[in-house]
């Protein structure tokens, strides 16, 4: 599943570097790509340098979530793209962001990244200090940068489709890490989720 996984990002990867390769994109088009392209690779490499789990989630329910919040949001690279500048610019601005964000978390993540919920270990430093799921937040401001790259109703619709995901996985993940980790109930009644003060 870690070769099928990390062989799907750089799929898309290879996608968006062929429309790179053609070079008769506009630059704020040009850009937005790069930086899409990037994250990519970053997601591959990150699937398949992670450390076995101690524990997974039970039920087909979790993985099918795993699977659909993961590779779902990412098949918007196969809709058309949009050529004008300042959807492009603003693109790039979040997945800028949300790469750096991603980097900075995983950076403290270790090698505990996962796609199915797994248990490893409970991490508390750098942004887990402030909300339990910094991960996922960074991914969802990327994926709003991929929805402007490629901006429809449909691709609108697979953004709000995919934080619906999101949240589920959200539960499930922290289910198990109660379940396994007995350090996690005095950690997350001390954080938000996802975004302080509201969730």
């Amino acid at each position: 599943m870690q070769v099928l996984g990390s062989l799907w990002f750089m799929l898309l990867a290879f996608c968006v570097a062929i429309r790179i390769g053609s070079f008769a994109e506009p630059w704020p088009s040009l850009l937005s790509s790069v930086c899409l392209a990037v994250f990519y690779i970053l997601l591959a490499a990150l699937i398949m340098t992670r450390s076995p789990a101690k524990a997974h989630a039970d039920g087909a329910l979790p993985r099918i979530a795993a699977f659909v919040g993961s590779y779902l949001p990412w098949t918007i690279t196969f809709f058309g793209k949009t050529e004008q500048a300042l959807p492009n610019l603003a693109s790039t601005t979040c997945v800028l962001i949300g790469m750096i964000m991603m980097l900075v978390t995983i950076r403290h993540l270790g090698r505990s990244f996962s796609l199915v919920p797994q248990a490893r270990s409970v991490v508390q430093t750098g942004p887990y200090r402030w909300i339990k799921h910094p991960l996922y937040f960074a991914e969802e401001i990327v994926i709003v940068g991929v929805v402007l790259q490629y901006l429809t109703p449909l691709t609108v619709i697979v953004l709000v489709l995919h934080i619906g995901v999101q949240v589920c996985r959200i539960l499930y993940e922290e289910d198990l890490l109660r379940r396994m980790c007995p350090e996690y109930s005095s950690y997350e009644a001390s954080r938000w989720r996802l975004v302080p003060y509201v969730w």
